[in-house]
Order: structure tokens, then C-alpha cells, then sequence
């Protein structure tokens, strides 16, 4: 018969009769055998119940408490894995479902979960699938901000995806009308909710893109907008086929999509995300009365340049026509002619005195050469410059043999010193294996392997005992 599985608690129902003396558990063996079950019965599971007593600590790691109306379980969420759970923001109050693994924390006994993976209540298959394609899009690099273009600061034209009936519309052409009437607005009208309406829209992203081919008006930038509405009615926004649709367009795209707090797939992948239709309509927008307030300003600092310029030109006009240029310019000519006149003679005056000096210091240079006779000079330079030569090498040849005789004389010296020549004469070196070299019986008590160097070879022996060697002293006093 099969013995029946027994946990480590568990009393053995096929002992002897008799009793067996009671087996005593230390608290931390009766710990790791809760810790064992709960890991390997239970293992990872997903539990439900409300948020309380969060705390942050400064490491990262988040403690809380899941309860409900009867119990209670204790929760640690470590740093590593809080950091992958960006969009999983706790608060006390919030349910939550929470996947992770049941186990003991041995140093307390407090059972808990090591949570793994946090969503709010009712988030469902829609969340789970939103965060899924929007992990997968990051991925892909549809998010990066550096491919993101800039809007056209004056469109012409603007186009608008949107239901024809909805209130969107008629809030983005209200503003459009009144912050800029020049601007030409071409609609092209969707669906924006229930199964297909992606499609729609992505098909609308292409026409605008292929506007010139289609004979219609190129918008300078597209508005993809809708109103508010629940999480269901704004998934169209979160299919992936109208996210590579914006991404692929070649005209900078506005996602203008639900409320200020509802965040859609399109808002990550569009060049800009408005928080509402009309919040959308005023970024594409300039505001003509704020453009006439500056063209206004621009006028009257150009009035004022005008009006300095002017009046700066009729300064040096007055100027000219007070001096003396207008009034007698036969009596400026010739002044100006005699004061030519002046200027020539001190150039020539000042152009003798500079080459009469250079010419007088020149003089005196070649005297001083000479003098010097440079050519006498260098030849008694050249012949002392051999003699110097002669004397280096001669200097060089003497220090080099007496170098030589005393290398001569240190090489037969450490000939004669070398353990090899000592070999040769017949003695030996006994080392121990590790090489160190045997100067006294105190390093070779008996046991120790020694290995002896001759001149042919090693000779390998086994320390037996050692005989201190007697002083004359030691003799005396024994």
C-alpha cells in the first residue's frame, strides 16, 4: 500500500503504538513550512479589494493593505517592478486587482503578496488592450517626439475629420470663423464611434493626403476631432490602423478627441493633442484681434523709425546747407587745395629726414662688420670646433676601455660568486618544494619534502629529524 503524502506537520499514522516522544518546531521551521505551502499550494494569484494604508518609501518600494468588507491582506510593491507599472498609480480608497505571488515574511510571520501587475477595478479587456498596443506603438518609435512637426503659424486652409453632426463641429467652425475668417475650412464627414468608424477616419487621413491627385484643396494641417463620451465610445481612436494612418501623413495632424481627461492612442501618435475640439480649432488658429493689436503696434514703431529717420536727415541737411560748402565753394576748393599743398611738403620733408637716418645707421652697421671681419671669426671658430671634436673622441675612447675593464673585472667576479660556480665546486643548495632556500633546520621539521640542487641535477628527500648544530657555548653549558 502506498504511504500517503504527509506535510512536515503532519503526524505519521503508521508509527508503532507506542507514542513517540513530541517533536519540538523552532519558529522559524514552523514559518518556512507556512512559507513552503502558501508558495507551492497557491503560488500566483489575482486578488480584488481596496487600497489603504499606502506608504512610499524613499527606496521606491510601495506597502499597502487590500480589504475588504471581512479581511484584509498585507501588499509590497518593490521598486523594480513599480517602475514597469508606470500607468498603475496607487491611492488609498482605490480598488484595484492585483496578480502576484503569495508568500511568508519569515521575519514577522506576516503572510502577503509580492504584487507583480496592478489594474483599477472594471479597467477590463479595453484597458488591457489599450496598454497593449500602446507598449507595442512606444515600441515601434510612433511616440518619439523628434519626428513630431510644428504646426503652420497662418494656415489657408485647414482640414476637418469629424461627424457632420456632431457639437464638435459647430464649436471648432465658430472659433475658426471668429479667431480667423480668412482661413478655408474643407470638412471630410465620418463616423467617429462604433465598429468601422477607424477605418473611416483613416481613409479620410488619405484623401487629405492625396488632395493635389484628387483635384481638392491640400490642407496645411488636419484636425481629427470628436466630443466626449465614455471609454467604448471613444475606442475607435485606439485602433491601431488609425494610429499608422496619422503616423504615415505627410500633413501635420491635430488630435482633438474627447475631454480634457480622456487620453486616446491618436493623441500619442498626432504632431499636437488638444484637450477638446475647441481647444484644438484655437491652436491651429491666430486670433485676428490679437494680430491687429500687433500689426497695429508694428505700424506705430514704424511711424516712429519714419519720423527719427526724417528727422534726423533734415538735421544734416540743415547742417549742409549752413556751412560753407554751399555759401563760398571756390574759397573751400582752394583752401582745401593749399592745405594739399602743405600736407605734400611735410610728406616730403618727413620722407628725406626717415631715409637720410636709415641710410646713416646703415653706415654704421657695415663699419662695426668690419671691424669684426665675421669671415677671420669664423674660420678660428671652425678650427676650434675640430680641436674640440678630436678631444671628445679621444675622451670618449679613454672612458669607454676603462668602462670596459671594470665590466670585465665585475663579470669574473660574479662568475666567481654565482650559485652555478658554487656548484661546481661541489656543493649543493636544499630548498623546499615551494622554492624558498633551507638556511636553518628550523624551517625542515621532519616531514617536510625538500628537493637539493647539485650541478648535474635535483636531488628529492624527506626530512627524517634534524640535529641543531652545538655552539661552544651550548657544549659548555650542557
Amino acid at each position: 500500500m502506498k504511504e500517503p503524502r504527509r506535510t512536515p506537520l503532519q503526524p505519521d499514522l503508521f508509527a508503532s503504538a507506542e507514542p513517540p516522544a513530541p517533536k519540538v518546531f523552532s519558529v522559524s521551521e514552523i514559518t518556512r513550512s507556512v512559507r513552503s505551502l502558501l508558495e507551492d499550494e497557491i503560488g500566483r494569484v489575482w486578488v480584488q479589494g481596496e487600497v489603504c494604508n499606502l506608504r512610499r518609501q524613499a527606496s521606491g518600494h510601495q506597502y499597502f493593505t487590500l480589504k475588504d468588507e471581512r479581511a484584509q491582506l498585507s501588499c509590497v510593491l518593490f521598486a523594480s517592478q513599480a517602475a514597469r507599472l508606470r500607468e498603475a498609480q496607487l491611492a488609498d480608497g482605490l480598488c484595484v486587482q492585483a496578480r502576484g505571488a503569495l508568500t511568508v515574511y519569515e521575519a514577522r510571520g506576516q503572510y502577503q503578496l509580492l504584487v507583480e501587475m496592478v489594474q483599477p477595478v472594471g479597467a477590463g479587456l479595453l484597458q488591457a488592450k489599450f496598454e497593449a498596443l500602446k507598449r507595442k506603438l512606444d515600441a515601434e518609435g510612433l511616440f518619439e517626439q523628434a519626428r513630431k512637426r510644428a504646426l503652420p503659424k497662418f494656415p489657408r486652409i485647414v482640414g476637418v475629420i469629424t461627424s457632420p453632426t456632431g457639437a464638435a463641429i459647430r464649436d471648432m467652425l465658430n472659433i475658426l470663423h471668429r479667431r480667423a475668417p480668412w482661413v478655408e475650412i474643407v470638412i471630410h464627414p465620418v463616423r467617429v464611434q462604433g465598429e468601422g468608424a477607424a477605418e473611416e477616419i483613416s481613409a479620410a487621413l488619405g484623401v487629405f493626403n492625396r488632395a493635389t491627385e484628387l483635384g481638392l484643396p491640400k490642407p496645411d494641417v488636419i484636425v481629427v476631432a470628436r466630443g466626449g463620451g465614455s471609454a467604448e465610445d471613444l475606442w475607435e481612436f485606439n485602433e491601431e490602423v488609425l494610429a499608422r494612418a496619422i503616423f504615415a501623413s505627410e500633413i501635420p495632424i491635430v488630435s482633438a478627441v474627447g475631454h480634457e481627461i480622456d487620453f486616446t492612442i491618436s493623441d500619442f501618435v498626432a504632431d499636437l493633442r488638444a484637450p477638446t475640439p475647441s481647444a484644438g480649432a484655437e491652436l491651429i488658429a491666430p486670433d485676428a484681434a490679437e494680430l491687429r493689436r500687433h500689426f497695429s503696434q508694428l505700424e506705430a514703431r514704424l511711424q516712429r523709425c519714419a519720423l527719427n529717420e526724417l528727422s534726423q536727415w533734415k538735421s544734416r541737411l540743415g547742417f549742409i546747407l549752413r556751412g560753407v560748402l554751399l555759401r563760398e565753394p571756390k574759397r573751400w576748393v582752394s583752401e582745401a587745395r593749399q592745405w594739399v599743398d602743405f600736407l605734400e611738403t611735410d610728406l616730403a620733408r618727413a620722407f628725406g629726414a626717415i631715409l637720410r637716418d636709415r641710410r646713416r645707421r646703415l653706415a654704421d652697421l657695415l663699419a662695426v662688420i668690419r671691424r669684426h671681419r665675421p669671415d677671420q671669426l669664423l674660420t678660428m671658430r671652425r678650427q676650434e670646433s675640430k680641436a674640440l671634436s678630436r678631444r671628445m673622441n679621444d675622451a670618449a675612447v679613454r672612458s669607454l676601455g676603462v668602462k670596459d675593464a671594470r665590466l670585465r673585472r665585475t663579470a669574473a667576479l660574479l662568475r666567481v660568486l654565482s650559485p652555478e660556480w658554487t656548484l661546481e665546486r661541489g656543493y649543493s643548495i636544499t630548498m623546499t618544494e615551494r622554492g624558498q632556500v633551507l638556511t636553518s633546520v628550523m624551517g625542515a621539521p621532519a616531514g617536510t619534502n625538500l628537493v637539493t640542487k647539485v650541478r648535474d641535477g635535483n636531488v628529492h628527500s624527506t626530512v627524517q629529524n634534524t640535529a641543531p648544530k652545538i655552539t661552544g657555548t651550548d657544549s659548555l653549558l650542557s
